[in-house]
């Protein structure tokens, strides 16, 4: 009778917490699609912004946040690519080498990041996305007029990008995009550009962290279907619906209040 009611109690325990990460699994798919939805209107990768909502769920930063955040990302950008490709934004030959580049160096950082205190790792996450929503808002660097750019000074700042941007678990494209603007390329082929980046940056780094990785498969494959939806449906709602600089000030609000509830919980 006891073993009874004891196998009645674990199996109801069981229950209950198959229920709750049921659901658990269930909010973070649909948090990372809305994320896509707004990371797609810019033509990043949904990394950058899916650090700071994972790590709401999981503690490990490196070991659970930045895997799964690169895999996102790396899907994200591959079919962010196809979409900008068959739009005709992306400059193929540079496009190519900068990914060759940026999967090459990228596991350097993730070596790095697994020898970094993940609260160092964290304040350089901050103070970077900070100077990302500073660029994105201030009127001066809207106003760059579109030029041809050199490929080797792309390709030699490409590889200090890949380093920082893997060793912080994201993409390439929150510093590759204006960087490619601010040496002359129009928005919209900077960001097709840099999505081809993204996908081998992003490829190269998940296998340098698979070995240690702890992440759920079916998870992983749950929020990339989210997200590949979300950033699609997010990229064909600015092309219809929104102009650049609305655009940008979305993505800012929604970075800047997730990132001001993330450095809540980190420093208080």
């Amino acid at each position: 009778m006891r073993r009874r009611i004891h196998g009645t109690c674990r199996f109801e325990r069981s229950g209950v917490h198959s229920t709750a990460m049921g659901l658990q699994n269930l909010g973070i798919a649909l948090g990372v699609a809305v994320l896509a939805f707004f990371s797609g209107m810019l033509g990043f990768g949904v990394a950058l912004a899916a650090v700071p909502f994972l790590s709401l769920f999981w503690d490990d930063l490196v070991h659970q946040v930045q895997p799964m955040s690169i895999a996102l990302g790396g899907i994200t950008a591959l079919f962010a690519a196809l979409g900008f490709g068959r739009s005709g934004y992306i400059e193929w030959r540079l496009g190519a080498q900068l990914a060759l580049v940026a999967g090459l160096v990228s596991p350097i950082g993730v070596w790095l990041a697994h020898r970094t205190s993940p609260m160092l790792l964290w304040i350089f996450y901050l103070v970077s996305v900070g100077y990302l929503l500073y660029r994105m808002v201030h009127p001066r660097f809207a106003s760059l007029d579109p030029r041809a750019v050199a490929p080797t000074k792309a390709l030699l700042l490409v590889i200090p990008i890949a380093i920082y941007s893997t060793m912080l678990g994201v993409g390439v494209g929150f510093l590759l995009v204006p960087t490619l603007i601010a040496l002359g390329m129009e928005p919209k082929r900077a960001a097709g550009t840099n999505a081809l980046a993204v996908f081998a940056q992003s490829l190269t780094a998940f296998m340098y962290h698979l070995p240690t990785a702890q992440i759920d498969g079916r998870m992983l494959a749950i929020t990339a279907l989210a997200g590949v939806i979300g950033s699609y449906w997010g990229a064909r709602f600015t092309s219809k619906r929104l102009g650049a600089t609305q655009v940008r000030w979305v993505f800012a609000l929604m970075m800047g209040v997730m990132m001001l509830y993330r450095a809540i919980l980190l420093f208080l």
